[in-house]
């Protein structure tokens, strides 16, 4: 295939890009009129969704000067009959400078290559040396590059209601065009369908209509989190209204909350190369299993359901090796402060904070029954950077590092008090010091390794650095000299090992904990079951020794008969000579195994935190005002009850425009084949060869048939994808395999078309997704399907490209830490 990366991204790694073909400065009716929301409100609803709006179209004027001209367009020609304000554009997608990682702030200038795929600041493109410009040992010519503007604008789409002519906002309208009912419905404005319900002209539409939150797969851990919310904002209420001295039902509370989990997958975390290669004579693992889960929160909000809630998590169970056996890394967290109501609760906190502690501590107790030992978080706020929900409200600040750390701890020391919660200590204090009594190795192969974590990044880095340096002595013959300074650091931890590995494993701990300690209180580590005093390991099975007079004293069985083998002087307490009595304790409470007994839920929008920003930047979904938060989850609720449909509308074979849902024919033997209803009336599909089926409707569906639909769907997704490996290693002139011909057309199409995906041809389209979701699945190293290295590759890029602002982000805070520990020793 002829086509760049960058052009198959702009259609596969958003699932990306709509196939809207642009917006123009004044209102279009889109090509297929879809659903509104709105359809299934009661006309109570609607005025309330209404209302809503004006305050949140204020909120999205950030300046004077935007609050001015949005009411200079309100008496404009075209005006959104519901919020009153004319033109509103996007947030434009963030850059990143490829060399320093930085954001390319709104208005600065930038160049970028000629894919689009490389970007650079001014600052990095000043300081280059030379001509060119040096990226992952590739040196990119300042003359190929181009300079631009970070001002790109996008506005918002509008729609036209059939009956009063009026136009609206579709974010406004609550418009879904990618739904409609089969056929070439008249769209009905909110007015006009109040006026019609009213008048009796019209129903609404039955909530099966509009599968919401609720509808969404349920599961063992939802419904754990879901009870315990409940629960616990009941007694809430009670203790605020006792407090007020009112009946329960007259103080607010909160309500209509969905708890879900989207996506649960199981993955498996490579270990980086040059971190195993210390550890090579260790047995050290190549590779960790990991069950990786995304649980959302929705709550509904004037008549319709925001997410405001989102977590990914990293689960690795009984059957995972050390260190990473039994643990759980809160990879990413993120929330909106939309929530309702906007009350405080009796301990002064807000009615939002306690719902989001309560989901956390939750998750924590759910985990802490399946058998899991520890849980770690990174308390660390990356300024400018959206963690799940893209593009925040501008008055939702990023919290400061001290700030994220106290919301934590505050969620921590509740759940202490109910004992879920055993320990509370930092990863610097648990696995870099060896004091009092703590007998464990200081070693980096103790460290949890997680995908996506700030050290496993920072310790590949420092490795490398530490053999540039060891390469460099030797090349200027001073190896003995240095080799005794090194020495001298290991000799004061106590290593008698000097061997290669062993003093790599030294050092590398040394730098790391050097660079993390600083700020080693955000780096959060919560024991969910209790550890051993002397090896550090996390008890799970049977006993445990408790002193009985120091409180955090207790000994696993191998370290309690290892303590009874020595001389009454080195017992516990040391050096003193009354010693305390160990208590047993038996350990039967723990699960055997992590087992989890939910089911698997796929789900490609949300596989990954950068795949559903992807999609959500792709799709303009922002979460920036109230009411775009709205329209942006219904659109994800609607991604996720349809979960085999690309985000990227279906194009017509003949005429090239997008087909909605329903609204287009299938053919059942190509299975790249599809008409849109127009061309086929045209027609009647005479032109092809095979039968075409037409696409089935929303109306048409019951839940049993919408099951079918999207196991037919993903089942000839399958299909394709099996078809597309085979053809890649298919060498056979007359292949009788179904559709192999087809396919190797594609294939010498890609090699010779001049117009391309970027041009907007539509077989390049279709066959960059299709290489872009085999890729995403693809665990083979030598695969035959064309662009699969690369696309792995890019994939890889970009996963490091965030892994590399995160630990950007932490050594900008470890900077901040230490500039401020100094000025207060000044």
């Amino acid at each position: 295939m002829k086509s760049s990366v960058a052009e198959q991204v702009s259609v596969n790694d958003s699932f990306l890009q709509r196939t809207d073909d642009g917006v123009s400065s004044k209102p279009r009716k889109p090509k297929v009129d879809g659903l509104s929301l709105i359809e299934s409100f009661t006309p109570e609803q609607v005025r309330q969704h209404i209302i809503g709006l004006g305050s949140c179209v204020v909120a999205q004027s950030k300046s004077k000067d935007e609050k001015n001209q949005a009411m200079e367009q309100s008496r404009s020609e075209y005006t959104c009959q519901l919020c009153a304000v004319g033109k509103l554009t996007f947030e434009p997608p963030p850059i990143y400078c490829t060399p320093c990682f930085t954001r390319i702030t709104r208005n600065a200038m930038y160049y970028t290559n000629g894919t689009g795929e490389t970007h650079f600041c001014t600052s990095c493109y000043n300081e280059a040396s030379g001509d060119s410009i040096v990226i992952d040992g590739i040196a990119i010519p300042q003359k190929n590059l181009e300079k631009k503007k970070n001002d790109e604008e996008t506005e918002e789409l509008w729609v036209q209601c059939d009956k009063c002519e009026a136009w609206q906002h579709q974010i406004c309208a609550l418009y879904n065009g990618r739904i409609n009912d089969g056929v070439q419905a008249e769209y009905t404005c909110p007015n006009c369908y109040m006026t019609e319900v009213e008048r009796g002209e019209r129903k609404p539409l039955p909530q099966s209509a509009v599968l919401g939150a609720k509808d969404l797969p349920r599961t063992i851990l939802s419904d754990h989190i879901e009870m315990r919310l409940a629960r616990r904002l009941k007694h809430e209420r009670q203790e605020r209204a006792s407090v007020q001295g009112k009946n329960i039902d007259e103080v607010p509370g909160a309500e209509e909350l969905v708890v879900r989990v989207v996506s649960l997958v199981d993955k498996m975390l490579d270990v980086k190369p040059r971190f195993l290669e210390i550890f090579q004579e260790e047995n050290y693992p190549m590779e960790f299993p990991y069950k990786s889960k995304v649980l959302l929160l929705f709550q509904k909000i004037e008549g319709v359901e925001a997410c405001l809630f989102g977590m990914y998590v990293q689960e690795f169970g009984s059957e995972c090796q050390q260190p990473n056996h039994r643990r759980v890394y809160v990879s990413y967290l993120d929330f909106l402060e939309y929530f309702r109501p906007e009350v405080k609760t009796v301990t002064g906190e807000s009615l939002q904070t306690f719902v989001y502690h309560e989901i956390l501590i939750g998750y924590l107790e759910y985990c802490k029954k399946r058998g899991f030992t520890s849980c770690y978080i990174l308390a660390c706020p990356q300024k400018g950077e959206d963690h799940i929900l893209y593009c925040h409200p501008e008055i939702q600040k990023t919290k400061k590092s001290d700030n994220l750390r106290e919301w934590y701890l505050s969620m921590l020391r509740k759940a202490a008090k109910e004992n879920i919660v055993v320990d509370l200590t930092n990863v610097y204090d648990h696995f870099f010091m060896s004091t009092g009594e703590c007998k464990a190795k200081v070693t980096a192969a103790r460290l949890p390794y997680f995908d996506g974590d700030y050290w496993p990044g920072a310790a590949e880095d420092m490795i490398y650095q530490l053999q540039q340096e060891e390469d460099a002595r030797k090349q200027h013959k001073k190896g003995n000299i240095e080799m005794t300074i090194t020495k001298r650091p290991l000799k004061a931890s106590g290593q008698t090992d000097f061997s290669g590995n062993a003093s790599k494993d030294l050092l590398l701990m040394h730098k790391l904990g050097e660079t993390i300690y600083p700020m080693k209180e955000d780096f959060i580590m919560i024991h969910l079951q209790h550890t051993c005093t002397h090896c550090c390991i996390l008890m799970v099975s049977g006993n445990r020794w408790v002193c009985s007079q120091c409180k955090n004293f207790q000994l696993c069985d191998r370290c309690y008969e290892a303590e009874q083998e020595l001389e009454d002087r080195e017992r516990h307490p040391i050096n003193q000579k009354d010693k305390h009595a160990l208590s047993q304790v038996e350990i039967n409470d723990v699960a055997v195994d992590t087992k989890d007994k939910d089911e698997i839920i796929e789900c490609e929008f949300f596989d990954t935190r950068q795949a559903f920003l992807s999609l959500c930047q792709g799709n303009h979904y922002q979460y920036d005002t109230l009411r775009r938060a709205k329209h942006s989850s219904m659109m994800v609720l609607y991604h996720l009850h349809n979960p085999t449909a690309p985000a990227f509308v279906m194009t017509c074979n003949v005429c090239h425009l997008d087909i909605e849902v329903g609204q287009g024919w299938r053919c059942e033997t190509c299975l790249d084949y599809e008409v849109c209803n127009s061309c086929y009336q045209k027609d009647g599909g005479i032109h092809h060869p095979h039968k075409l089926t037409n696409h089935p409707s929303m109306a048409e569906r019951d839940d049993a048939q919408n099951k079918e639909a999207t196991q037919t769907q993903g089942l000839q997704l399958r299909m394709m994808l099996d078809l597309l490996v085979h053809t890649s290693q298919c060498r056979s002139q007359q292949c009788h395999y179904p559709s192999c011909h087809k396919v190797k057309g594609l294939f010498r199409h890609g090699i010779q078309c001049k117009t391309r995906t970027s041009r907007g041809c539509v077989l390049c389209k279709r066959m960059w997704y299709l290489l872009y979701l085999h890729a995403r699945a693809c665990k083979g190293s030598k695969c035959h399907v064309p662009r699969c290295r690369d696309l792995k590759e890019h994939i890889r890029s970009l996963q490091q490209q965030s892994d590399s602002r995160r630990r950007a982000a932490v050594m900008e805070m470890i900077i901040q830490s230490a500039a401020e520990v100094a000025g207060n020793a000044g």
